[in-house]
């Protein structure tokens, strides 16, 4: 063999395999999130993915989407973006990018503003015409972060534990 494999996954593509990867951490029945946070040289800086917060026990709060059932996650969960903010422990975050399976609502977009994060890579923009994510949009830009949505050139990476 004289030269390098081919097929290989660009930056982009490994980053954000590391998102979805984290995302199945979440214990969300309906909705799994991961992001990973990456430095201007490829390093990850952090990862995170939607859940309760630390102490807050899985079983003791609700996962609840419908208002009417009464209690419902949305008061509880923490995004993805902002457990990977917050898992970074006070690290610099200026100039980074965060990638994630979902675009960003208007309150993660806050954080990964004041962050410094320069730019929001995403796979899905599902909720495009809510309120949340128009005002998310909008911060977003205001703020000069960068939006681009990851076209990936493979639909999937398939991980094996045994050989």
């Amino acid at each position: 063999m004289t030269g390098k494999r081919e097929g290989y996954i660009s930056w982009d593509e490994y980053f954000m395999g590391v998102a979805l990867l984290a995302a199945q951490r979440s214990k969300d029945p309906s909705t799994q999130v991961g992001a990973c946070i990456v430095d201007e040289n490829n390093r990850i800086l952090s990862t995170g993915y939607n859940g309760f917060p630390k102490g807050c026990s899985d079983d003791d709060f609700p996962w609840n989407r419908d208002e009417s059932l009464g209690e419902t996650k949305y008061q509880f969960v923490v995004h993805a973006e902002l457990n990977a903010i917050l898992n970074t422990r006070g690290k610099s975050l200026v100039g980074s990018r965060v990638y994630v399976g979902l675009f960003p609502c208007n309150e993660c977009a806050k954080s990964i503003i004041q962050a410094g994060i320069r730019e929001v890579i995403y796979l899905s923009d599902k909720y495009a015409d809510t309120q949340s994510t128009v005002n998310s949009k909008r911060m977003l830009a205001a703020a000069g972060v960068k939006l681009t949505k990851l076209e990936p050139a493979t639909d999937e990476i398939v991980l094996k534990f045994k050989p």
